[in-house]
Order: structure tokens, then sequence, then C-alpha cells
């Protein structure tokens, strides 16, 4: 099968794969218990007015009416009226995606671009301090619940020391002041960023150096290793051309999963750093029942999930030649 035809052949799967999560989704909210509105219905309204608010939002119509207007909105890109914020869901979405993005996705690369490095370095340095030194170090950080790397590291730095923000993205002094550049605006986010960035990308590294160690450590073991080195080739040339290309296949899936669920946010490090991502959205639409919000987040979230996979898919033919389509 050529390339062109297994891409084609997983994005009809993807497709179908879309339909699926969508129509669970549908059913998984619409079984949780509680009412909907029960957060916008006043208990003085009359029952004609609670009536007309549930028309409002298509919610007094059987489930399979429900499901089909919310499969036909849904392909012609319109994913509802929020029922908590009643605005679109989609502008609703919108300014929550960048500072996912922002944070989230930039700490996932360098977390993955220091992790691969370091995992590889240890792996060929096998058995001395440096590398008993790291995986210990790894294995401690790794095993950490980022909300307690985020508060500890919110306690010594914007507490005690007083260097970087509490919490937030921006400062509202500057923001909202007359004759601010763009420059200061980016200065500030970036002093915000600080914080949050540096605690993720520490505790998303040990995960990507572990990985990768692990995986150099089968890889040198193999055959061609040790043909490569009959041949006199540098080590270095070893390492990095043979070794580590062989032993990122895992690695790779990993990252693409990484980068994909990136975009979600991380709930705890959002809601420890009051970071205005998706992460912290999609709780607080899950909580007060805002069923097209919730579900609106969620397909973006199993779409990129999905082309993260295929991406990863048409990754390995690049790195193993073995893999043929």
């Amino acid at each position: 099968m050529s390339l062109t035809r297994f891409i084609a052949k997983r994005i009809a799967e993807i497709v179908v794969a879309l339909f699926i999560i969508a129509t669970l989704i549908f059913i998984l909210f619409r079984l949780m218990p509680g009412d909907p509105l029960a957060a916008l219905i006043n208990p003085r309204w009359t029952a004609e007015m609670k009536e007309l608010m549930r028309i409002r939002f298509g919610l007094d119509g059987p489930l399979w009416q429900q499901y089909l207007y919310y499969m036909k909105n849904l392909l012609s890109g319109d994913f509802g009226i929020s029922f908590y914020w009643q605005g679109n869901v989609i502008d609703i979405l919108k300014p929550r995606i960048m500072p996912t993005i922002l944070l989230f996705t930039l700490g996932t690369l360098l977390a993955y671009a220091i992790g691969v490095n370091l995992g590889r370095i240890i792996a060929w340095r096998r058995g001395g301090k440096f590398e008993y030194g790291s995986t210990i170090a790894g294995l401690f950080f790794f095993t950490m619940p980022i909300f307690w790397l985020g508060l500890l590291a919110i306690w010594v730095f914007s507490w005690k020391l007083d260097l970087f923000p509490i919490g937030g993205m921006k400062s509202a002094e500057i923001w909202g002041a007359t004759g601010t550049t763009l420059g200061m605006k980016i200065i500030d986010v970036a002093y915000h960023l600080f914080l949050p960035l540096s605690v993720f990308t520490l505790w998303v590294f040990t995960a990507s150096m572990l990985l990768m160690k692990n995986s150099m450590l089968e890889t040198v073991k193999e055959d061609y290793i040790v043909t490569a080195r009959a041949k006199g080739l540098p080590e270095k040339e070893i390492r990095d051309h043979h070794a580590a290309r062989n032993a990122m296949l895992p690695v790779v899936t990993a990252l693409s999963l990484a980068m994909a669920f990136s975009f979600n946010g991380g709930v705890l490090t959002e809601k420890t750093f009051s970071w205005p991502g998706l992460g912290s959205l999609l709780v607080d639409a899950s909580l007060s029942y805002d069923y097209p919000l919730a579900q609106g987040a969620f397909i973006l979230l199993a779409g990129v999930v999905l082309i993260a996979v295929l991406c990863a898919d048409i990754l390995y033919a690049y790195l193993d030649p073995r893999i043929t389509y």
C-alpha cells in the first residue's frame, strides 16, 4: 500500500472514529444525573417560562431528536450555545486555545527536546554516577504530583522570594493602561509564563528522559550496533545515527500523544497557576452540566489526538526504513 492510500485510509478511519466519539459523548453527558439548566432556571419562574428556556436550548424534544439536531449542527461546524455562559461554544473556546498552546505545547516540546538528548547520553554511559544520579532525580520528579510541585514553586519563588506572580497570564495594570506597547505585553506574558512553564517542563521532561533511556538500553543490544562498531564507526555516529534513531520510535508515539493531550491542557497545572486555558474550562463545563461546551471541547481534543496518531504513523516510516505501507 502506498503512503497516499494509507493516509486516505486513516483519514476515513478518523472520520468514523470521530462520529463514534461524538455519539458516545452525547450519550454519556445525557446519562449524567441532574438538570443541565438548574443553574439558569429561577425557582420563581412559571412552568411556561421554564419550558421556553428548555425550548431555547433544544432540550424539550426526545433524545433521538436532540441527537439528530446535535449531529446536524456538528456536521455544519456549529457546536451550539453554551448553557452557562450563553454564548457560542466556538467563541468561548477560541480565547482559551492560545494560552493552552503557549504553555503546554511549548512545555512539551522543551521537555522532550531535553529528555531525549539526556536520555540517550545516560544510556550510552550506562553504569556511571551520572546515570544513577539522573535516574534517581528523574524518578523523584516523575512520581511527584504536579500540583504539589507547582505549589512548592509558588511558595518559594512567588511568596518567599517575590520573583514571579502567583498566578494568571497577564497584569491588569499593564494591559489596561493606555500607551502600553506590544513589546511590554509580550514581556508581561513571558513573565507570568516562566514559572508554570518551568514546572510543567520539569515534570514532563523526566518521563521523556526515562523512556528514551530504556529504549536506548534495548537498542544498544541489537546486532547492527555490534556491526557498526566492527566497521570502526565513531561512537558518536553509532549513538546518534544508529542507536538513537531506532530508539526514537516509542518516544515519537509518546510525544505525539503528549502534544495532542497538551492541547487540552493540564487541569491541575491550570488550576494551580490560575492559567486561563482549556483544561480548567473543561472542568467548569462538566461540573455545570454545560453539554454543548463540554461536548465541543472533548470533540476538539479527540480530533487533535487522532491527527497526532496519524502523524506518528507517518513519522515511523521516516525513522525506520523497515516500515512500509
